[in-house]
């Protein structure tokens, strides 16, 4: 037998709903067992440009190793970054 669930209350904005969720428990408002995953497709990360000075020897470098893996360099870098940070 599920409890009853208390109802969420309607708001004003973005922030009056952002406040008033750090404050409460969402278990009284929403019955989890019953929660569906979501699936975004779509949805990309958001990313942020940066500027990084390297030596024009090993820029070259990595554009070899990009170029003979037929990607950008910029995306080889990212890959590399990851799998150094995750001990891949």
């Amino acid at each position: 037998m599920d409890k009853r669930l208390k109802t969420i209350p309607k708001f004003s904005s973005e922030a009056a709903e952002r406040a008033f969720w750090e404050k409460h428990d969402s278990t009284a408002y929403v019955n989890w067992k019953r929660a569906v995953r979501a699936t975004l497709p779509k949805l990309k990360p958001s990313t942020q440009t940066i500027s990084l000075r390297l030596p024009q020897h090993l820029l070259d470098s990595i554009k070899t190793a990009a170029n003979s893996r037929d990607v950008p360099y910029q995306s080889l870098i990212k890959v590399w970054l990851q799998e150094k940070l995750h001990g891949s």
